[in-house]
């Protein structure tokens, strides 16, 4: 039996919230760094899927998608909005995939949630084994500056039928940040409010950690840039780096 991941709880607010909100920002990094180099049809593995956001345009682009990610809840819902795919519900840290992909994807940083370099280095190694030899593995990370920057301050999202609530913290000695996510939903039957809350950690490494972990798994060619480089728009990109690299 997997362990409940803490996006179990708000499942329905992150799909709901961040529909619209990553992939336009990083789609011109994305083109520059992966559609350009990944032919369409080939097998590609999507770490840490979520509900499927990125997942859908790159079945709409033709890829044939294998999407993983630890959180039951994310995971019925991609299989809701896209009963076609190819979905599983499994720990990034422990792949155990038959198939070899010609390429692998991680974004909106995704990776981030590991909390330690071990874990970090395990996924490299897991993604690393699951793609044919010069398959591509491309993902982005925040570093410390990013966490800084979205501090203690409530983001709320109001309508008829939700309100949702959003705020981060962050402990440079730790490099531990935990995102608090509260989630109100009016039941249209009797008029009363459900709550639903959880609160989500992620770490953040050094460009120096993160391509120590690349080159002790294996991979090589390995290129780094920041998110502005990359083309990303919007606050998303600040504090952000894209790597590429290959098996």
């Amino acid at each position: 039996m997997s362990t409940p991941s803490s996006y179990d709880p708000i499942a329905e607010m992150y799909h709901t919230l961040w529909a619209d909100w990553y992939l336009p920002a990083a789609m011109p990094a994305l083109d520059r760094l992966f559609f350009a180099r990944v032919p369409a049809g080939s097998e590609v593995l999507d770490v840490c899927c979520g509900s499927g956001h990125v997942t859908k345009e790159l079945i709409r682009r033709g890829y044939r998608v294998t999407g993983v990610d630890a959180s039951e809840g994310l995971i019925a819902i991609a299989k809701r909005e896209m009963p076609n795919g190819d979905w599983r519900v499994g720990d990034a840290r422990h792949l155990h995939l038959n198939a070899r992909y010609a390429a692998a994807l991680s974004t909106f940083d995704s990776l981030n949630h590991v909390l330690t370099p071990e874990e970090l280095q395990q996924i490299f190694q897991g993604v690393r084994g699951a793609l044919q030899p010069g398959g591509l593995f491309a993902f982005d990370m925040n570093l410390d500056e990013a966490y800084r920057a979205d501090m203690r301050r409530w983001t709320v999202d109001v309508n008829d039928t939700t309100v949702s609530l959003v705020r981060g913290s962050y402990e440079p000695s730790s490099k531990k940040a935990c995102t608090e996510l509260i989630w109100f939903v009016r039941n249209e039957r009797d008029d009363l409010w459900r709550q639903y809350r959880s609160a989500v950690e992620q770490r953040s490494y050094t460009q120096t950690e993160i391509l120590s972990a690349l080159e002790k798994t294996g991979f090589r060619e390995i290129e780094c840039m920041t998110a502005e480089e990359a083309g990303m728009t919007a606050e998303l990109a600040f504090g952000r780096i894209f790597i590429t690299t290959r098996a």
